[in-house]
């Protein structure tokens, strides 16, 4: 997503926060000397506001998940299992300041339910971040990539690993139904309950939507996406973070790094969806972007996130278990 140096500030100070918690439970009063606009601020988008924990045992019971078979083996790019096969692949064009640098995992499992989310820290709530590879970690991913940074807003449905976490529909959500198929819908004309009832594993929401019936949607270097502050523009070429489907439990999870002059400049959302397209994606749908994009792959980081190597807090991995 791509933030104005504003809304970036606010990121870099919630984690600071984040590791000066006990500065700021001692200085309350200070805190509260300040003024109205910028308290509220604080309160909204940098302190933590905790919903639930311990949220990787809320795996929904209903389903059961399979698990990657003991033989699984690892080269530097590829991941196959009993369940699960993973080829992870550099792709670049351009050159000089025209370059564009973009990675492609192709996923395919057995069963829906091996691609999971899990939340920061493994709590549900708002301003609640961690690295990318560190959330990997602390579920054991085989694969992962930033998600839809769910905490940064307060709308939404959320729908994670089986389990209804916010029923506040806003915008064009994407669901991943454990029959393996996956779809675009409109948040705004159904509900948690409808959308688990229908088999949904997991939704995203953040957007637009680029690819449907195999061809690229219309329009969507217009599109804006809405944030808690006001709306802000991921247009241009941006560093991008998307999921598309090829065939039932057949997923491209694509990472395009930017904003590295010479290294990679980036995608327009229009470019993004073709190379999804160009892959062979039926339906491909479009995920927080700019610092936040971020592919972590056997525990390590695969692309260089605006040419620092240096990943930027989120809140939230879509993952393949391991």
């Amino acid at each position: 997503m791509t933030l104005p140096s504003a809304l970036d500030a606010e990121r870099r100070a919630a984690r600071r926060v984040h590791t000066r918690r006990a500065f700021l439970a001692g200085g309350m009063g200070t805190a509260l000397a300040v003024g109205g606009g910028t308290a509220w601020a604080l309160d909204r988008f940098v302190i933590e506001h905790v919903e639930a924990t311990n949220t990787s045992a809320n795996t929904s019971s209903t389903v059961t998940a399979a698990t990657a078979a003991s033989d699984g083996s690892y080269t530097a790019d590829t991941y196959s299992s009993g369940t699960a096969s993973i080829a992870v692949s550099t792709h670049t064009r351009g050159s000089g300041d025209d370059t564009v640098t973009w990675f492609v995992a192709d996923v395919t499992v057995s069963d829906a339910t091996i691609v999971r989310t899990a939340f920061a820290n493994d709590t549900f709530g708002e301003n609640v971040i961690a690295n990318p590879s560190a959330i990997a970690a602390q579920v054991g991913a085989v694969l992962a990539i930033n998600g839809d940074y769910y905490g940064f807003r307060d709308t939404g449905i959320v729908i994670r690993n089986g389990v209804a976490y916010r029923d506040r529909g806003a915008r064009q959500g994407l669901a991943f139904r454990t029959d393996g198929s996956m779809r675009l819908y409109d948040e705004t004309t159904t509900s948690a309950a409808t959308l688990l009832a229908d088999g949904v594993w997991n939704t995203l929401s953040f957007g637009p939507g680029l690819v449907e019936a195999g061809t690229v949607i219309s329009g969507i270097d217009s599109i804006e996406i809405d944030t808690n502050i006001g709306n802000h523009s991921v247009q241009g070429r941006q560093p991008r973070t998307g999921v598309g489907i090829v065939d039932d439990n057949h997923f491209l999870f694509v990472v395009v790094d930017g904003r590295a002059t010479g290294y990679s400049r980036g995608m327009t959302m229009t470019e993004f969806a073709q190379a999804f397209v160009d892959l062979g994606a039926r339906t491909a749908y479009n995920l927080d972007g700019g610092g936040s994009s971020a592919m972590v792959f056997h525990g390590e980081l695969v692309n260089n996130p605006l040419g620092t190597g240096r990943e930027r807090g989120t809140s939230d991995i879509l993952f393949v278990a391991g």
